[in-house]
């Protein structure tokens, strides 16, 4: 019953733009923390955003001023705008909710992928 849904993935050349949303029911959307991860190939998932239910925000540092984070809780949909993407930013994105009691849901995963 519980789905978070990435959509918004793609190729993009490196310097362009992409959002990626996650739509998500089955749960009570504003008690939930929302985040953004990734993993790219060869490499670990990674932290890329997080945002709380009162609307506090963490970046990971690789896209602080780049990346934007944010939550519409009437639509129970958490974005991530991305901007002036890097090759390196290349990944399979995962949108993520916690609940305080720290249960997790993840998504499935949505690739983005930034030509050179």
């Amino acid at each position: 019953q519980v789905q978070l849904v990435e959509s918004g993935g793609g190729l993009v050349q490196s310097g362009g733009s992409l959002r990626v949303s996650c739509a998500v029911s089955g749960i009570s959307f504003t008690y939930y923390a929302m985040g953004w991860y990734r993993q790219a190939p060869g490499k670990q998932r990674e932290l890329v955003a997080t945002i709380t239910r009162a609307g506090s925000i963490n970046y990971a540092d690789s896209v602080k001023g780049r990346f934007t984070i944010s939550r519409d809780d009437a639509k129970s949909t958490v974005y991530l705008q991305m901007n002036n993407l890097k090759p390196d930013d290349t990944a399979v994105y995962y949108c993520n909710g916690q609940h305080p009691a720290r249960y997790e849901f993840w998504g499935q995963g949505i690739q983005v992928t930034v030509s050179s």
